[in-house]
């Protein structure tokens, strides 16, 4: 159970794989940190520029000699509607004043062929620099990325939040997927359903997805400690990824506002959001989400909003205001803790083990 095919494929001594958080969330030292603990860190690349992935890469390297991965964001098509985007940056210029920020005028919008130039590129780096796990979120890579990958022995790992999606990653030739139950926090990794269609939590999702795959099932969401290692082992799942524990370990890069409002927050204090970024998201409740509750449905899809909003989330943590901060959580806050990756893997491992010698 402890030891199986994934802890064989991934050639780590415990099925835990630290989520990739994007947003500098997974530093150097949590991914070295997890690693060298047994597990598998992640970087969470889906921002970063491909000379910011080579020089993290380098760095891992020097702070563990333990495997690694790294994720990667799906570009997709996106609708850049100037109408939605003058719409929305009226809704957000109020929240600028109060942040002492001028109104956005001029707004200059990502567009689809830079995002995709910038995935080329991020998939080169990710080459060259021979890291020897990559996992996918927002979509599934071309059928030439994928050989072109497995040319270099990579072990690929694409995520799904239902199972028609869980097929599609197994039918593209992914090597394992993530079942990422609704718990989750952070983005979701849907790309084929509506947003309401997806919203499946993890006990429910990993044997739906276990028994229709053949590839192998890690499971996601809302799990931080032994009792949900073990649910999810029993369940169908060979491997537990862990976002929001990892997110309040001492290595994470989350800003202190943000670990400090997960520490002392409640189970029935996270809400599905597209307010930051135009992509459905969990975090925690604030009055940022408030004040566009009404008007979600009428936002700029991801990554234009995500752009239109950056300097609000850059502003409210520069001035440790957690109001209009993106506080990615999962539903499971009141369980996490102030500690070193180190410990909570340890933690972990050791109710696992009590458990099983229960048995």
């Amino acid at each position: 159970m402890l030891m199986n095919q994934v802890t064989n494929l991934l050639k780590i001594e415990h099925p835990i794989i630290q989520a990739p958080m994007a947003g500098g969330i997974s530093t150097s030292e949590l991914v070295a940190a997890v690693s060298n603990s047994g597990g598998l860190g992640m970087i969470g690349a889906g921002y970063m520029t491909p000379a910011q992935i080579r020089e993290q890469i380098r760095e891992i390297k020097r702070l563990t000699s333990k495997p690694f991965g790294i994720n990667l964001f799906v570009p997709n098509e996106f609708d850049a509607n100037e109408d939605k985007v003058k719409s929305a940056n009226q809704l957000l210029n109020p929240i600028r004043e109060k942040l002492n920020l001028p109104p956005k005028l001029h707004v200059e919008l990502p567009s689809f062929h830079d995002a995709r130039e910038k995935y080329v590129e991020q998939i080169k780096v990710v080459i060259e620099e021979k890291v020897p796990i990559c996992s996918f979120t927002f979509g599934i890579p071309s059928k030439s990325v994928v050989a072109e990958l497995k040319e270099h022995n990579m072990m690929l790992i694409g995520t799904a939040t239902t199972v028609k999606e869980a097929i599609e990653v197994e039918k593209s030739g992914m090597d394992m997927v993530v079942a990422q139950g609704s718990e989750a926090g952070g983005h979701r990794g849907s790309f084929m359903n509506e947003e309401k269609d997806n919203i499946v939590g993890l006990m429910s999702l990993i044997p739906q997805i276990a028994d229709n795959v053949n590839i192998h099932v890690i499971a996601a969401g809302g799990i931080m400690d032994g009792r949900g290692f073990m649910a999810s082992i029993y369940l169908g799942a060979q491997a537990v990824q862990i976002g929001t524990a990892f997110l309040t370990c001492i290595e994470s890069g989350a800003h202190q506002v943000h670990k400090d409002a997960i520490l002392h927050a409640c189970e029935d204090e996270t809400v599905v959001t597209r307010s930051f970024s135009g992509k459905p998201a969990r975090g925690l409740i604030n009055p940022f989400i408030l004040s566009l509750q009404d008007c979600e449905k009428d936002l700029p899809e991801f990554p234009v909003q995500n752009s239109l909003t950056q300097d609000i989330r850059k502003a409210s943590g520069s001035q440790n205001n957690k109001d209009y901060m993106s506080l990615w959580s999962g539903q499971s806050p009141r369980l996490s803790k102030n500690q070193s990756a180190k410990t909570l893997i340890e933690s972990i491992m050791s109710e696992v083990k009590n458990t099983i010698g229960k048995q």
